[in-house]
């Protein structure tokens, strides 16, 4: 982590004059520019050094070269073909490499204003300095970390860091405060990324670049390692482990041919063509059309999958750590509630006539707001008032503005009307317009207990006063005005409408909901309460966390549901604590400080519309329409996804073993070869895939969401799946040798029983595909509209299989003859008959647990 810039010189200077040219130009030589620091990428070469490690690719490459070196040019293309071609998809999905920093670096300011050399000027926010004056207006984007030495109501928004919608005021600093965290009132440093939304100041630069508070949110980005999935782990363990088999028995086989053969070159090809057809490299081909598939129909309810993966993590989440503002609510204000003492009103989003009562409340709450702000209060305040309809016409000049200030929390406008009179509103802290009110200590703590009504709602209130003056010019202070009491106004980030039914669903299927935010805990509760989410353990804050080791930390994020006064270092330990108790954690966020914890979580779920690109980048899923509805879509996505996936696998274990065995058992046996590199290729490269789209499109099981979460324990394929997936495919070989043996006792041409084997293993194949892509038996409903997938699948793979047979090129190539229509049929309804039986046994309870 970057140091803080030393000080030293920083606190002796002339602040006031800002830096000279060459002081700035010494600061830069020694700190370096205003800039986050780029992530190292990885090189082509070692993006190609990664791929070439997949042992399946390797054996392509290798059968590549050996048939074009002994010269079966049409073949060693063909191979040579498939190679290059999984190389360059794997090749792109590789490059396109993830870098939040990158949007992160975008947050900071273009430009920066500056004193240099005692005048003010502009310069390129990356040339900003440590000890550089810079200016700051309404609508701007502070360049760099710092301390006010002058403010004329300044109000930041600081969401970006704290993820609260709520600016804060800012107060000038006498140099001798020590540095505090983003987020609370009357701070006096304003940080880098942040915006200004009202008033102007200027303050002096503490910190730059890496180590501002952005800077270290990026270098904390940085250094956590995006984890594989376990989706992704588990399928490299089978495949490593088939692959280790494949090597032992195909150098067995190479070896026995060599030696006893005497015919090493043969005894190579034909152990390549047995490791390919082992090897079950359609497992991440599979996965990569499922997953993709997977993030295509998100994509159409608005959930965009970044890293496609993550789908299939979601799908095993048991907690889901959820931001409050702009994911349980919408990031904005609006009024809530109104109180004049005697009256109140529940402000409801539709409400188009304010009842007479509440009008000069509402008139009151208008002139005290300046009319083009961007600050989120004065907006609700400006939407009920042209909501109402009565004030959007108003269009008196504003005369004057008294700013809040610490000592009164308080601001007033003077207006004139269209007679010449000023026209005077405050509104404030509570305490400040009773103040300036002068109201009894009787009505003070009638209002003061109206005030905690409110706040234990979860809203933020303002007090509202309307004042007069007989002078003909106006005051210096607002003391000096006659302030009248209007009323109380409540305002709330609203909570989103879909939130209360999707947190139920999530309990439902056995997802923990767990609420962060860096509110306070009155309001964090309230909100969590609406949303359905249990608060019976109360909120736990950030000193907390602070003080808890990590033994109380085990337990405070255990047993708590929300979490108030979270800084982003929090929201990464809550994360990591949870992680370490194997929890699979899924956390959505919306700003830059969500981002290291949506990096490190299981699932990083980022808002989409008013998401920060930091925070959609280090996320692997964005919700595009922020839906948090959508979440538990993707939920059942993912559980549909390992479901289906699990399915593949018995399938893949499945049809391995008479791919394998028509390749080993006829040269063991001493027939004629029967499976050539080409034959594994077609049927693992063409039929398999388009196969696997069936169990793709495979519904959900009806009892999809009511289950818990599948044990972090729970292979995606156990020894069960293998198992029986290794018992399907046996039965299958059984019957394919069968075959080719009994064409050969009865002097059929090696090509017709080659062929006839091929037809068999294919009808095989696809009825494989059929029976284990559902735990119910299909026999009984095979011509459903859902097995639509199927049928045109089977199409297309009898296409492809009877134009390899029927060409007289490609038959010459694959060492096929066009069978009779009775070796055809025979061929056909013998890979059917030994698949048919194993949809029968399904009726047993105990095989439909196996597949599903």
């Amino acid at each position: 982590m970057p140091q803080p810039i030393a000080r030293s010189a920083i606190a002796s200077s002339p602040m006031h004059a800002g830096l000279t040219s060459a002081e700035a130009k010494r600061q830069l030589e020694k700190y370096g520019p205003n800039i986050i620091p780029e992530d190292a990428s990885r090189s082509v070469l070692a993006i190609a050094r990664e791929i070439l490690t997949e042992p399946m690719l390797l054996l392509l490459v290798v059968a590549a070269t050996l048939y074009l070196l002994i010269g079966d040019l049409a073949e060693g293309l063909l191979l040579a073909g498939f190679a290059v071609l999984t190389i360059g998809l794997i090749f792109y999905q590789q490059q396109r490499s993830e870098n939040a920093l990158a949007a992160l670096r975008m947050l900071g300011a273009p430009t920066a204003r500056v004193i240099r050399d005692g005048k003010a000027c502009t310069i390129g926010a990356n040339e900003v300095v440590a000890g550089d004056l810079m200016l700051l207006d309404e609508g701007e984007r502070v360049p760099a970390d710092g301390m006010l030495i002058s403010n004329s109501g300044l109000v930041v928004d600081e969401s970006l860091l704290t993820g609260e919608s709520v600016p804060v005021r800012k107060r000038a600093g006498d140099g001798g405060q020590l540095a505090a965290v983003p987020g609370g009132d009357d701070q006096p440093f304003v940080y880098s990324g942040t915006l200004v939304v009202k008033g102007h100041g200027a303050a002096t630069v503490l910190d730059t670049g890496p180590r501002t508070r952005a800077g270290r949110i990026g270098v904390s980005l940085a250094s956590i390692v995006v984890e594989r999935t376990r989706l992704q782990i588990s399928v490299n363990r089978i495949v490593r482990l088939f692959a280790g088999l494949a090597a032992i028995v195909c150098c067995a086989l190479v070896v026995f041919y060599g030696v006893y053969r005497e015919d090493w070159l043969q005894g190579v090809l034909s152990g390549i063509a047995l490791a390919m057809g082992m090897l079950p490299e359609e497992f991440p081909v599979v996965l990569t059309i499922f997953l993709a598939i997977g993030a295509w129909r998100l994509a159409r309810i608005k959930v965009l999958a970044r890293r496609p993966a993550v789908i299939e993590t979601l799908g095993a989440a048991t907690v889901l750590c959820v931001d409050k503002t702009g994911t349980l609510t919408e990031n904005r204000m609006r009024i809530r509630h109104l109180d004049t003492l005697t009256d109140q009103l529940e402000v409801e989003p539709d409400l188009r006539d304010v009842p007479h009562a509440f009008r000069p409340l509402v008139n009151a709450a208008w002139l005290a707001t300046r009319h083009a702000s961007i600050d989120p209060m004065d907006r609700a305040v400006a939407g009920l008032a042209s909501r109402a309809g009565e004030y959007q016409t108003m269009d008196w000049p504003m005369v004057r503005e008294y700013g809040l200030k610490p000592e009164l929390l308080a601001m007033s406008i003077a207006w004139k009307d269209p007679a010449g009179h000023f026209a005077v509103a405050c509104k404030g802290a509570p305490e400040a317009i009773i103040d300036l009110c002068h109201l009894t200590d009787e009505k003070a703590a009638r209002i003061m207990e109206h005030v905690e009504a409110m706040a234990e709602k979860g809203l933020r209130v303002l007090c509202v006063g309307i004042g007069t003056t007989t002078r003909d010019d106006l005051p210096d202070s607002q003391h000096d005005f006659d302030f009248t009491f209007a009323g109380l106004v409540g305002f709330e980030d609203p909570l989103r409408p879909t939130v209360p039914v999707a947190v139920r669903e999530a309990f439902r299927a056995g997802i923990s909901v767990k609420m962060i935010t860096g509110d306070y805990p009155a309001t964090a509760l309230a909100i969590a309460f609406a949303a359905g989410i249990d608060t019976k353990d109360g909120a736990v804050t950030g000193d907390e966390l602070e003080r808890a080791d990590d033994a109380e930390m085990k337990r405070l994020v255990s047993c708590a549901n929300v979490f108030a006064r979270i800084m982003p270092e929090q929201k990464l330990r809550i994360v990591e604590a949870l992680k370490r108790q194997g929890e699979i954690v899924a956390m959505t966020g919306d700003g830059v400080n969500d981002a290291p914890a949506l990096k490190a979580a299981h699932i990083g779920i980022a808002m989409g519309k008013r998401g920060t690109d930091v925070a959609r980048e280090a996320a692997g899923i964005v919700l595009l329409d922020e839906d948090f509805g959508s979440i538990v879509s993707a939920v059942k996505m993912g559980r549909r996804i390992f479901d289906n996936l699990r399915k593949v696998m018995i399938y893949i274990s499945a049809i391995h073993v008479p791919i394998a065995g028509l390749a080993l058992v006829p040269l063991i046996a001493g027939m004629p070869p029967l499976f050539f590199p080409a034959h594994v290729v077609v049927i693992e490269m063409i039929i398999d895939p388009m196969c696997s789209i069936v169990f793709e499109r495979t519904p959900a099981e009806r009892d999809i969401m009511m289950r818990p979460p599948r044990s972090v324990e729970d292979p995606l394929a156990g020894i069960p799946q293998i198992i029986f997936g290794l018992l399907q495919g046996s039965v299958l070989l059984i019957v394919c040798l069968a075959l080719y043996h009994g064409l050969l006792l009865q002097e059929a041409t090696v090509e017709t029983a080659r062929t006839a084997a091929f037809i068999a293993v294919t009808v095989g194949n696809l009825s494989l595909a059929l029976v284990n892509s559902s735990r119910e038996a299909v026999i009984v409903h095979m011509f459903e509209r859902g097995r639509m997938t199927f049928w045109i699948a089977a199409a297309i793979a009898v296409s492809v299989v009877s134009i390899c047979i029927v060409q007289p090129n490609l038959a010459g190539l694959f060492g096929f003859t066009r069978p009779e229509i009775g070796q055809a049929a025979l061929a056909a309804g013998a890979g059917l008959v030994a698949v048919l039986p194993f949809d029968v046994v399904k009726f047993l309870p105990g095989v439909r647990q196996i597949i599903g």
